[in-house]
C-alpha cells in the first residue's frame, strides 16, 4: 500500500489523476488485493466525480469481501433497492450478471429488486422480461411491475397487467389498487372493462376480510358482472361458513367455470356436508366442466369420509396434507392440520417441511411449524424458524408466534429463558402466553415462577377460576400446603368458585353426563363394579395412584378414594360396559384432566385395547397402545 500510496501522489502531481482509469485501478488494488485498503478506496472513490459500473462493481465486492461477507440472495435486494436512477443506470446490467453467476436470478425477492431496479433505468421492456421468467405468485411482483409501467407512463399496460393478474387469482394488496386507480385516472378512458376489474378486486378483498356487506354493496351496483365477480361473492360467503347463501348466488350464476365449482364444492366440504359434495360434483361432471386438481382432493375427502362415516384419523389427515401440500395449497393443508383430533410423527414432520419448501409462508404456516416444533421437542430448530419469520420473510411475530416459543421453552424445562421471552416481547403477552408458561411450571413443579405467572394472569383475568386451581395442583404437587390455603381463601374472600368435573359421553345416540362421585345414573350399579374390576385390572399392569393435585391435606388413603371416583372414569367405565372390543370411547371434560385420570386412560387402552379420545379445557388427548398424543404434556 506505501507504494501505491507514492504512486498515487505521482498522479496528482503530474494531472494523470484526470483520466477515470487511473483512480478506478487504484480502487480495483485496494478492493481486490490482499494489501489492499478499503478506507483508502473509498477515499479515492470519493473524489470520483462520475465512478462508472467498473469502480461501483468493485466497491460493492471490496465491501462484502472486507468486512467476511458472502453475497447472498438477501445481501442483493437491500442493495438494488437502494439504487438511485443514475446508479442503476450505471450498473444495473452488470449487477445483473454477477446475480445470474451466482445462481441467485431465480429467488423472488431478487427477481422483485430487478424488476423495481429496471424500472428505476428505464429499462421497463427488461423489467417485464424479468417479470415474465419469474413465478409471479408473490403480489408484491405484480405491484413492482404495475409501478414500473406507471413510472414510464404506460398506464394502458398497468391496466393490461391488472386484468392478468385478476385471471390468474392473485390476491391484489391495497398497493396494487392504489397503482391501478393511479392509471385510470392517467387514462381518463374509464370503459367498462377496467372498471370490472377494478371492482372485482374490491370485491374479492372485501370478501377475503369478511366484510360481506361491502362486498355485495360493490357487487349490486356493478353495471357488468362476470364469472369472476359472482365466484368472489361465492367463496366470500362459503369462508364464513354460509353455504346456503353461497349457494343461492351460485345457482343464480349466468356462467360457472371449474374455479367456481370447486369454490362451492370445497365450502360445503369446510361444513361437513359431504353428500352435498357428491351431488355438486355429479353436476358439474353434466355440465361438460373438467375438474381441477383442487376439485379432486375435495372430491377425494368428501367420498372417502361420506362412504366410511369417520372423522378424519392421523392417516387420512396426512394424506389429505400432503395432497394440498403437494397441490400448492399451504393453507389448506395447515386447516387439516389444526382439524385433526390426533397428529402424528408423520403429522408435525410434514408441517415442518411445508416451510422448508413453501415460496411464502405466512403468519398463518408459521404457527403451525412453531406448534410442530413444540409438539416435536425441537427447540433448536424451533428458534431458528423463528428468527427466519423477520430475516428471511419479512414477517413480523405477533402474540401468538411469541406465545409458541413460550410453550417451545416450557415444555423442554427451560423456564427462565421462556420468562425472558415473555419479558422482552415487543406486544404485550395476553393469557394464554402467561398461561403456558404456567402449565410448564406445573409440568416442571417450579412453584416461585408459577406464582409469578399466575399473578399475571390474574391482573389480566381476575375471575379466571383456572387459575388459582392450577395454582392449587401446583402447590399440592410440591406439599406445600400453607400456601394451598392461602390460596383457597382467597378464592371464597374473592366469591371465585370451582366449576364442578364433569364429563360427557355418547353412546348409541344418546349422550351421558357424569361428575365426581355421580350415584344418580341409571346403571351406577354396574358403572362402579366395572370401576372396581378396572382397579383390578390396571394395578397388575402396573397402576399405583397419583394423588399429587388431591387438594385436601387428608391420609393418603382418602386422597386415593378421591381421585378413584373422578368424572372421567366413571365416563370410561361407562364406555367399556356399553361398547363391544374395539370400540373408540370418545369423552368431553370440561376442565383439565388430573395427572392420575390422564395416567388410568393410558392403561386403559393398553389393557383393554381400546382407543380413548378424550376433550379436555386445554386439548384433544388421544390415547392408544398406553401412551397419550399430548407426550404427557398439558
Amino acid at each position: 500500500m506505501a507504494q501505491l500510496k507514492q504512486i498515487h501522489s505521482q498522479t496528482i502531481r503530474t494531472g494523470l489523476i484526470s483520466n477515470p482509469i487511473v483512480p478506478a485501478q487504484i480502487i480495483a488494488f485496494c478492493c481486490k488485493h490482499e494489501l489492499g485498503d478499503m478506507e483508502y478506496a473509498r477515499m479515492v472513490f470519493d473524489t470520483m466525480p462520475e465512478p462508472n459500473h467498473f469502480v461501483w462493481n468493485n466497491m460493492i465486492k471490496g465491501i462484502l469481501v472486507w468486512r467476511g461477507c458472502h453475497a447472498d440472495e438477501y445481501t442483493y435486494p437491500f442493495l438494488l433497492k437502494r439504487f438511485t436512477r443514475d446508479m442503476a443506470v450505471k450498473c444495473g446490467r452488470e449487477l445483473h450478471d454477477h446475480i445470474v453467476k451466482l445462481g441467485f436470478s431465480s429467488n423472488v425477492f431478487v427477481q422483485n429488486a430487478l424488476i423495481h431496479l429496471y424500472s428505476l433505468s428505464g429499462e421497463v421492456s427488461v423489467a417485464r422480461g424479468v417479470f415474465d421468467r419469474s413465478s409471479k405468485g408473490d403480489v408484491v411482483t405484480w405491484n413492482v411491475m404495475i409501478s414500473g409501467y406507471n413510472r414510464s407512463k404506460q398506464f394502458d399496460e398497468s391496466m393490461k397487467l391488472f386484468d392478468e393478474m385478476e385471471r390468474m387469482r392473485v390476491l391484489p394488496s391495497s398497493i396494487t389498487l392504489v397503482s391501478v386507480l393511479s392509471a385510470c385516472s392517467k387514462l381518463k378512458d374509464l370503459n367498462i372493462e377496467p372498471v370490472r376489474v377494478l371492482e372485482n378486486a374490491l370485491i374479492d378483498m372485501y370478501a377475503a376480510c369478511g366484510d360481506m356487506d361491502t362486498a355485495l354493496g360493490i357487487f349490486d351496483n356493478m353495471k357488468s358482472r362476470d364469472v369472476i365477480s359472482w365466484t368472489a361473492i361465492v367463496t366470500g360467503f362459503t369462508n364464513l361458513g354460509q353455504v346456503d347463501l353461497a349457494r343461492n348466488y351460485f345457482d343464480q350464476m349466468p356462467e360457472r367455470d371449474f374455479v367456481s365449482w370447486t369454490a362451492m364444492i370445497d365450502g360445503y366440504l369446510q361444513v361437513n356436508r359431504f353428500k352435498e359434495v357428491l351431488t355438486l360434483f355429479r353436476e358439474m361432471q353434466a355440465a361438460n366442466i373438467k375438474p381441477d386438481e383442487f376439485t379432486m382432493v375435495s372430491i377425494l375427502t368428501a367420498s372417502y369420509i361420506d362412504k366410511n362415516e369417520i372423522k378424519i384419523d392421523s392417516f387420512v389427515g396426512n394424506a389429505l396434507i400432503d395432497m394440498y401440500f403437494n397441490c400448492g395449497n399451504v393453507e389448506k393443508a395447515i386447516r387439516v392440520f389444526n382439524a385433526m383430533p390426533h397428529r402424528d410423527k408423520v403429522s408435525w414432520t410434514a408441517v415442518i417441511l411445508m416451510l422448508k419448501a413453501s415460496i411464502t409462508p405466512d403468519e398463518v404456516t408459521y404457527i403451525g411449524v412453531l406448534c410442530a416444533c413444540t409438539h416435536s421437542g425441537m427447540v433448536d430448530k424451533g428458534k431458528k424458524f423463528f428468527a427466519r419469520m423477520t430475516t428471511q420473510h419479512g414477517i413480523e411475530p405477533n402474540v401468538a408466534h411469541y406465545g409458541c416459543m413460550v410453550d417451545l421453552l416450557g415444555r423442554a424445562g427451560h423456564l427462565k429463558e421462556a420468562h425472558e421471552v415473555i419479558k422482552n416481547m415487543p406486544v404485550k403477552p395476553n393469557s394464554i402466553v402467561w398461561g403456558s408458561l404456567l402449565g410448564a411450571c406445573r409440568v416442571h413443579r417450579d412453584e416461585e415462577t408459577a406464582e409469578m405467572a399466575a399473578q399475571q394472569i390474574l391482573e389480566l383475568e381476575p375471575e379466571n377460576g383456572a387459575v388459582y386451581v392450577l395454582l392449587c395442583n401446583i402447590y399440592a404437587a410440591c406439599n406445600r400446603w400453607e400456601k394451598l390455603h392461602e390460596v383457597r381463601k382467597l378464592m371464597m374472600d374473592r366469591g371465585i368458585k370451582k366449576t364442578p368435573g364433569c364429563s360427557l359421553i355418547e353412546m348409541n345416540g344418546s349422550v351421558h353426563e357424569f361428575v365426581a362421585g355421580d350415584q344418580v345414573h341409571p346403571q351406577s350399579k354396574e358403572i362402579y363394579s366395572k370401576l372396581n374390576e378396572m382397579s383390578v385390572d390396571l394395578k397388575f399392569a402396573g397402576y399405583s395412584p397419583d394423588t399429587s393435585e388431591v387438594f385436601l391435606d387428608i391420609g393418603e388413603e382418602e386422597k386415593e378414594s378421591a381421585v378413584y371416583r373422578h368424572s372421567e372414569k366413571l365416563a370410561i367405565a361407562f364406555g367399556l360396559i356399553s361398547s363391544g372390543p374395539g370400540v373408540t370411547i370418545r369423552i368431553v371434560k370440561n376442565l383439565r384432566m388430573c395427572v392420575d385420570c390422564h395416567y388410568v386412560a393410558k392403561l386403559v387402552s393398553k389393557v383393554y385395547n381400546r382407543e380413548v379420545i378424550v376433550r379436555d379445557r386445554t386439548r384433544f388427548h388421544h390415547f392408544r397402545h398406553g401412551s397419550c398424543s399430548c407426550k404427557d404434556y398439558w
